[in-house]
């Protein structure tokens, strides 16, 4: 059997998966809250505790972290963790040990995914063989590559969310100057582009004037999720100034989908994933994102022609990640 994880700040999912037919099957799955514990091994002791499972069934994990992962070691970005596959390949008992970033797993899960899984956002896109990119805006902006040898897919990581915001009109450059003021040193695209990105778009909007805050953003209660509340008033309330603040978002994934795309010629498609997208499809399927997308000058026909699909499963970077087990460890 394979152990598979899913790791990030806020929450860790594990699953054991048999292999029948050669094709992962879950087994047994459990979410776990990321900071009740004080390290993966913990987790996995407490997942081992509920499922009664034993090490030795266990032939090969993988798991997908939130983090950079050089030489088998990640240090967690957003939790005191140190993993190490040293480490847990002597806790499990086995060298099949994989570590890659959630964005790798991810990338490699959507290999697995169904068609009726997918929204197709660009109308002319089309079916070609070649590199394909990830671009997931959740917690944080996460971006990879799936390198395509000719044959076979190999998901690459990045912490290409961390690069720099390019403004594309004036009213960017209004927003880049306001952002500035906030992080002096360095103003990056998952500022903008994540969840609390959503809600630094509404105060940007709010404060440059351009409409009214409705009543219903108001006096939110300290624990309200902001960022759900302006998708909210935009998708229910239809809310001016809530509308215009997910079309800007929706305006900056496009044309940050379509900087991934050129930089890894991933000709062969570009995914969206991460826990957003799903949510606000009305406005990724308005025109404003796909215009973004392909507005790369002599590049423009290149980026028209790529299939850009919205993945619905929000467990592909566990799929991906008991995936990639199963075809690269056993």
């Amino acid at each position: 059997m394979i152990l598979a994880g899913d790791i990030g700040g806020t929450k860790t999912n594990l699953a054991l998966y048999e292999i029948n037919a050669e094709t992962p099957k879950v087994k047994v799955q459990h979410q776990f809250v990321s900071r009740e514990h004080q390290s993966l091994t913990d987790v996995i002791k407490a997942f081992e505790l509920q499922t009664s499972i034993s090490q030795s069934e266990i032939k090969a994990a993988c798991f997908g972290i939130a983090g950079p992962v050089i030489n088998g070691r990640c240090r967690t970005t957003n939790l005191p963790w140190d993993i190490t596959t040293q480490a847990l390949q002597e806790y499990l008992g086995t060298q099949k040990i994989k570590l890659l970033n959630d964005l790798e797993s991810t990338a490699y899960g959507m290999l697995y995914l169904k068609d009726e899984e997918f929204v197709q956002i660009n109308p002319s896109g089309r079916k070609t063989e070649g590199n394909r990119a990830v671009i997931a805006a959740g917690t944080g902006l996460g971006e990879a590559l799936l390198y395509y040898d000719g044959t076979d897919y190999h998901p690459v990581g990045s912490e290409g969310g961390h690069t720099d915001l390019a403004p594309l009109r004036s009213q960017h450059d209004e927003l880049l100057q306001w952002l500035r003021k906030r992080y002096h040193s360095h103003v990056s695209y998952e500022r903008i582009l994540s969840g609390p990105g959503i809600y630094a778009l509404y105060e940007f909007l709010k404060e440059s004037g351009f409409a009214a805050e409705p009543i219903s953003m108001m006096h939110l209660p300290e624990e309200t999720d902001k960022s759900a509340m302006v998708s909210k008033c935009a998708l229910e309330e239809h809310d001016p100034l809530c509308v215009e603040t997910l079309r800007l978002f929706a305006e900056f994934y496009g044309a940050e989908a379509g900087n991934l795309a050129l930089k890894t010629m991933s000709i062969g498609g570009l995914y969206i994933g991460g826990g957003i997208a799903p949510k606000i499809l009305p406005f990724l399927t308005d025109d404003r994102f796909v215009e973004s997308f392909v507005a790369k000058g002599r590049f423009e026909e290149l980026l028209r022609g790529i299939e850009v699909k919205v993945a619905l499963n929000q467990e592909t970077s566990l799929l991906g990640a008991a995936h990639f087990a199963a075809d690269k460890l056993l």
